[in-house]
């Protein structure tokens, strides 16, 4: 293998820029030449390929976002959309190729290698919601982001004495929620992966009024529904001065934490290693701080489970 590529894909998450640069600094330093795929699969079906240099990674370790930049492609669903792509591929001679994203971008990953096309997956996405890997790419950024906000949140509504509801990103994973939920001493934590009861979370908040607290935090993952939704429930059941706060996209952004960081720069390299090896079809992940990897396709046939025991540990915490 001489020439490889790489493509960010999806929602951007902060880390995925150390990523880039891994694998473009790895790859030279094994004498392959890189191309660039600006704007992710609907880039590759495009054309906007670029070489990159030793020079284009410079300075990047630290930024969030993606100097690839990316998109979300429909047409690469297509079987014609992916026979474009490979067309291009084949077209400025790449041999293989690493892509940085979530699920959907390993959907495609997978189709390309399906098609006879070397691809290797990185996983990049605030959501932590990829099996075959205890930490994605972003989470962790994330995670410190929402835990942030909160702690303000936390100081206006103990002056104000308010039930705050704060609704975080993970789609339908809810690592996040419970992770931050944990971390900053939310009272109640809701996410998807566990059927939540309004009747308890509204004796939960009374008996803390009546043993004198004066305000409260609710952590609701996305893929729960809506926290607008439920901050009127529980004003409506409790009588209690409510907010909702939608943290939104600023939990992608910002410089990724030193973990995504070191987290990027493992498995970028990694992957390059794997494409060098005559692997396709695989994942890279860490488990246990070991750096391992996966057949993508087994990868997407299961689902990412959350740590139950410390959601048990965050209920005990709560009471």
């Amino acid at each position: 293998m001489k020439r490889i590529g790489v493509l960010t894909s999806g929602g951007d998450s902060p880390g995925m820029n150390a990523a880039i640069r891994a694998v473009v600094r790895k790859a030279i330093f094994h004498g392959l030449e890189v191309y660039g795929i600006d704007q992710g699969y609907a880039g590759l079906i495009n054309g906007q390929i670029k070489k990159m240099e030793l020079g284009s990674v410079g300075d990047i370790i630290h930024r969030g976002g993606t100097v690839l930049y990316t998109a979300r492609c429909e047409e690469f669903k297509t079987l014609e959309g992916q026979k474009k792509g490979i067309e291009q591929l084949n077209k400025f001679g790449i041999e293989g190729l690493v892509v940085i994203g979530g699920d959907g971008s390993f959907q495609g990953a997978q189709k390309l290698t399906e098609h006879g096309f070397p691809t290797i997956g990185v996983p990049g996405t605030i959501d932590n919601d990829i099996a075959g890997t205890d930490y994605t790419i972003g989470f962790d950024t994330a995670l410190n982001t929402v835990i942030d906000a909160i702690d303000k949140i936390r100081d206006t509504a103990t002056s104000h004495e308010r039930t705050y509801v704060v609704e975080v990103m993970g789609r339908d994973a809810g690592d996040l929620a419970l992770w931050s939920g944990l971390a900053d001493g939310a009272e109640t934590i809701l996410i998807p992966e566990v059927t939540y009861n309004m009747n308890d979370i509204v004796d939960r908040l009374k008996r803390g009024a009546e043993r004198g607290k004066k305000h409260s935090i609710i952590i609701v993952a996305e893929g729960v529904g809506s926290g607008v939704d439920i901050g009127k429930e529980i004003h409506k059941k409790t009588g209690f001065e409510t907010r909702v706060t939608v943290l939104g996209h600023i939990q992608r952004g910002g410089s990724p934490t030193a973990s995504d960081r070191v987290l990027a720069s493992r498995l970028g390299a990694e992957a390059i290693e794997l494409l060098l090896d005559g692997q396709a079809g695989k994942m890279v992940g860490v488990e246990s701080n070991k750096i391992v990897s996966h057949s993508i396709e087994d990868a997407l046939s299961r689902k990412h489970e959350i740590d139950q025991e410390m959601y048990r540990l965050s209920q005990e915490l709560s009471i």
